[in-house]
C-alpha cells in the first residue's frame, strides 16, 4: 500500500481517492496478463484464506490472484474448523496468528468480525465480506470494470438497485462511487431501503423506473434471501415486475448504460436472462476478470513492506 494507507484493508471507508487511485492502477497490469506467474511477487509468503461463511465466486478469485502471484495458498472453511465446535473469534484469531500467515483474507457472516482478527494478528488482512458491512474488493473490481469501459468515474450516474437492507457490496460501492466523484442513486422497496443510506450523499428511491432514468451504470443486487426473516419482499414474480432490470425497464438508462451484478445472480428475480447476457450490455463476465486483478493487486501492495524486510 501506499506509505500513508493503513495497514489491512478493511472496507473502503479507510481509503482516501488517491488511495484508491492506487489500487486500480496497481490492478490494471494484472487486466489483461495472460500469465501473471511470470511474477512471483508473493513466492515463500503463507495466504490464508478464512472463509467463515460459504463462498464460491470470492474464495476462488483471491485463490487464483495468490497462486498466480507465487504465494503458498491455504483455504480454511468454518465447516470444517473448531468455529463449528464452539471456539470463539479471538481464539479463532490467535491460532491463526500463531500459524505465521503472512497474508489473511477474512470472510465472516458477523460485521465487524474481520476487524477483530486483525486487531489480533500480526499480519496484513483483507476483508473479504463481513456481514452487512463491507466487501471492499468487490467495490474496487467494480471501479475498476466502470473505468474500463467508461474512461472514468467521476460524473456518472450510478444507480444501485435491490436488496439494499443487507448489502455489504452496496455500502461499499457507495462508499467509493461518491468518493471518486460519481452520483449515486439507491433503490430498493421501502422494506429493504434502509434510513442511514441517505446520509451517505446518495438520492433515495422506491421506484426503479425512476432511479434508473438516464443512469450511465446500472448495478443489481442479489435478493438475500437467507438474511430475511421473512415478509420483506413479495413473491419473486412480483418483485421481478416491479424490480427486476428487464429490457424494457433498461431503455430508461442511458443508451450505453453498463449492467453490473456482483453474483451469484437470481435469473428471473432481480435480473432477466436477456439483460444478464447481453454482451453489448452486461458487464458481469468482465466483473469476474477484473476481480482477479483487484486481489492480485491488494495482496501484493499489502505485502510489499513485509517482502522488503525479508518477511518468511
Amino acid at each position: 500500500m501506499p506509505a500513508d494507507a493503513p495497514r489491512h484493508l478493511l472496507g473502503i471507508a479507510g481509503l482516501q481517492p488517491h488511495q484508491i487511485m492506487r489500487i486500480l492502477d496497481e490492478a490494471e497490469r494484472w487486466a489483461d496478463a495472460r500469465d501473471a506467474r511470470a511474477e512471483p511477487l508473493l513466492a515463500g509468503l503463507t495466504q490464508i484464506n478464512a472463509f467463515f461463511e460459504p463462498s464460491t465466486r470470492t474464495l476462488l478469485s483471491f485463490e487464483i490472484a495468490g497462486k498466480r502471484l507465487g504465494a503458498d495458498v491455504v483455504n480454511m472453511h468454518a465447516a470444517g474448523s473448531s468455529v463449528t465446535k464452539g471456539e470463539t473469534l479471538i481464539d479463532t484469531a490467535v491460532t491463526l496468528n500463531a500459524m505465521r500467515a503472512d497474508v489473511l483474507v477474512i470472510r465472516h457472516g458477523s460485521s465487524g468480525a474481520v476487524g477483530l482478527i486483525a486487531d489480533k494478528v500480526g499480519c496484513p488482512v483483507l476483508n473479504a465480506g463481513d456481514g452487512s458491512h463491507e466487501h471492499p474488493t468487490q467495490a474496487l473490481l467494480d471501479a475498476l470494470t466502470i473505468r474500463r469501459r467508461k474512461g472514468a468515474l467521476a460524473g456518472l450516474r450510478v444507480a444501485i438497485c435491490g436488496d439494499l437492507l443487507h448489502s455489504r457490496v452496496a455500502r461499499s460501492n457507495i462508499l467509493l462511487l461518491t468518493a471518486m466523484a460519481a452520483e449515486v442513486r439507491v433503490a430498493a422497496p421501502a422494506t429493504l431501503l434502509p434510513a442511514a443510506l441517505k446520509a451517505m450523499g446518495v438520492a433515495a428511491f422506491t421506484d426503479m423506473d425512476e432511479a434508473i432514468e438516464g443512469a450511465d451504470v446500472v448495478m443489481m443486487l442479489r435478493v438475500q434471501r437467507e438474511r430475511m426473516a421473512g415478509g420483506l419482499i413479495p413473491s419473486p414474480r412480483e418483485y421481478h415486475a416491479f424490480w427486476g432490470l428487464t429490457r424494457e425497464r433498461l431503455a430508461r438508462a442511458a443508451p450505453d448504460a453498463l449492467v453490473m451484478h456482483p453474483g451469484p445472480m437470481n435469473r428471473g428475480v432481480e435480473i432477466a436472462s436477456s439483460v444478464a447476457d447481453d454482451p453489448e450490455r452486461s458487464a458481469i463476465t468482465e466483473q469476474v476478470a477484473m476481480g482477479v486483478a483487484v486481489r492480485m493487486a491488494c495482496l501484493d501492495l499489502l505485502t510489499r513492506d513485509q517482502r522488503a524486510g525479508g518477511a518468511s
